[in-house]
């Protein structure tokens, strides 16, 4: 009887113990990273729209027969490059005729002066009426007027000529062919421009901010080069690097913000024009903050909290004061040291005090409970 009373109460002071000390029935497996000191850098995010850095819009100068093609449609061409052939026989022979109008001109001219010179000699003898004299000049003067006419319509004729062979005057990719040979085009048809090119090595990004960032904008500015990064959806080889080149001349009043460029080489041809990105502008480097893995960090009543590994390998509760998002990191200002380890999944079924098997978060899935 006695034996039975004292083994009953052994049991009971078990359970109690056991119930006064829940935190040790299960040690909790959890994912850990590190909080780590690093330099931050100070930027602004915006979306952004590619642009071509030029864009010409062919038309031809000359109203023809289109007679050649030279690229197709989407091809890159380079500066000088033949792009389209019109028919160019009857700007010969308008050549032709110009030329032989102003041999004409001169020859008749040639004559002229020589007459001047005759009448000049015996004007002054009165052999010759001072009345027909001046004519003579007159005439002489004529001539020489119109020569000059033939010679610039030469010019023209030879200018005409030229434009019967159209050249790409950049370097660029391009666009939808409005017309083909055996077409009869028009002179500076706006209706129908033969085709479009896109300067696209260098680009251009065009993003807008709001206009809370301009001071820091044009204060940095004011110190060297910004570095622009334009970031493709669904590209994974990493953003393109560019520098921001200009800054409107005004803020957008329906909006409040300012429009801002960035210039990007773009020699590997990865920006298309008219094509959207996600764009961040560099300002400065804020140098020895503490940073935590954004999986980190919980919101609770009293706020922002990270759950701590110590060396025991139980979790301390610690409240966080914190700065800015950067990729898939945090900035701590205040509440956590660099070398510290924080629960980065896993954090539900924590309290202050509670064990845990902790694996790194490169590691991969967390560590199989395990029960003391």
């Amino acid at each position: 009887m006695v034996l039975a009373l004292a083994q009953a109460c052994s049991n009971e002071a078990t359970g109690k113990a056991k119930a006064e000390d829940p935190k040790k029935k299960l040690i909790v497996p959890v994912l850990v990273g590190t909080a780590v000191e690093r330099n931050v850098p100070v930027q602004v995010s915006a979306i952004g729209n590619v642009e071509a850095s030029a864009r010409v819009v062919i038309k031809a100068q000359v109203a023809g027969e289109l007679t050649g093609v030279h690229f197709r449609e989407g091809q890159f061409v380079k500066k000088g490059d033949l792009l389209f052939t019109i028919d160019p026989r009857p700007f010969e022979a308008r050549l032709k005729q110009a030329e032989a109008n102003l041999a004409k001109s001169r020859a008749q001219l040639q004559n002229a002066k020589k007459l001047v010179e005759r009448y000049g000699s015996v004007v002054q003898k009165g052999y010759v009426a001072e009345d027909q004299y001046d004519q003579v000049v007159a005439n002489s003067a004529a001539l020489e007027a119109t020569v000059r006419a033939d010679e610039a319509a030469v010019e023209q004729a030879r200018l005409e000529l030229k434009y019967t062979t159209i050249r790409s005057p950049i370097d660029g990719s391009t666009g939808d062919l409005k017309l083909d040979a055996g077409n009869i085009i028009k002179a500076n048809d706006n209706d129908q421009p033969m085709v479009t090119i896109h300067q696209v090595s260098p680009v251009n990004v065009v993003f807008s901010i709001p206009e809370q960032n301009l001071p820091d904008i044009r204060r940095h500015m004011g110190r060297g080069r910004l570095g622009v990064a334009a970031a493709i959806p669904g590209d994974t080889e990493g953003p393109v690097e560019g520098e921001l080149t200009f800054v409107d001349n005004q803020v957008d009043s329906t909006t409040g913000t300012i429009q801002l460029k960035g210039a990007f080489p773009n020699e590997d041809r990865r920006l298309w024009p008219g094509q959207f990105v996600s764009v961040v502008l560099t300002l400065s480097e804020e140098r020895g903050m503490v940073v935590v893995p954004t999986q980190a960090v919980q919101t609770g009543q009293e706020g922002s909290y990270v759950y701590v590994v110590r060396p025991d390998m139980t979790v301390d509760y610690r409240l966080l004061e914190l700065g800015r998002t950067i990729d898939q990191e945090v900035v701590v200002k205040k509440g956590l040291g660099s070398g510290e380890k924080v629960v980065t999944e896993g954090q539900l079924r924590l309290a202050p005090g509670v064990q845990v098997k902790a694996a790194e978060s490169a590691g991969g899935k967390a560590p199989p409970e395990v029960k003391p």
